[in-house]
């Protein structure tokens, strides 16, 4: 029985509401969206904004254990659709047996994924600059926000996006996420590469991506080695980091969709 329900996991420096064109578009197409928000995330953007106590809490079990408590009310298992950071929960989500197939869209890299382009450097530098951070939640500038999320975009849509969608991010996830790479051990965006039993995953990657580049998505899909288990990535021109509010999203929606009913 194929998935009827659709499950979209936003990344960092946005909410729920980045989802908002997509959760109009599939529930059009007789779909049940869901669009949950990280633990304390469920204020809108501007109360967020205005308090950031709520991110500055945040950690990657309780975001996990949010998301599966919205899939485990479910009849079915649903389709999960992540963007940025919610690429990297929904690998997680997959490896954990949680959901019909994935798709990741402009994903960071799980533990082991260690390309570190010099457009990313520069884009996570304002979180990174500084070790204070790791106990903040930081935001971004609007011109820091044009150079990672909206670098192709025409100004003023660049600007409206920034106005509607930009909260600041957890300085204690994305500093732990950095370090994955170095402390000895498993951390919190570990995920089993060799697992057989992990449902299909698609990346979709954005050329012109400075905060995630397409070379991390391609480094992150090789890094899955299971046989029989289905790992491919698809990459669009031109493309921002934030794709699911750039001009003709439509057609990666649609793609998305069709991939994961496909492979489901």
């Amino acid at each position: 029985m194929k998935p009827d329900t659709i499950v979209l996991i936003h990344g960092f420096w946005v909410t729920p509401r980045s989802w908002e064109n997509w959760v109009a578009h599939y529930k059009a197409k007789g779909f049940r969206v869901l669009a949950p928000a990280y633990p304390g995330f469920e204020a809108e953007v501007e109360a967020l904004n205005a308090d950031p106590t709520p991110i500055e809490q945040l950690t990657v079990p309780a975001v996990i254990e949010t998301l599966i408590k919205v899939i485990n009310e479910l009849d079915r298992q649903p389709i999960l659709m992540g963007h940025s950071a919610g690429g990297v929960f929904t690998q997680l989500l997959l490896d954990r047996g949680y959901g019909a197939c994935g798709v990741a869209i402009n994903s960071a890299p799980t533990e082991g994924v260690k390309p570190i382009p010099l457009s990313q450097i520069k884009a996570t530098f304002p979180v990174l600059k500084n070790p204070a951070n790791r106990h903040k939640a930081v935001g971004f500038t609007y011109d820091q926000w044009r150079f990672a999320f909206t670098n192709t975009f025409p100004e003023d849509e660049a600007r409206a996006t920034y106005e509607r969608y930009h909260v600041p991010a957890s300085g204690h996830v994305f500093w732990g996420s950095a370090l994955a790479n170095i402390h000895p051990g498993h951390d919190d965006t570990y995920v089993d590469y060799k697992n057989a039993d992990r449902a299909p995953l698609l990346f979709v990657a954005g050329e012109n991506d400075n905060l995630m580049p397409p070379k991390i998505q391609r480094s992150n899909a090789k890094h899955y080695k299971a046989a029989g288990t289905v790992t491919e990535i698809v990459e669009y021109p031109g493309r921002s980091h934030l794709m699911p509010a750039q001009e003709g999203w439509e057609e990666i929606a649609d793609h998305a969709l069709a991939w994961a009913l496909d492979h489901s």
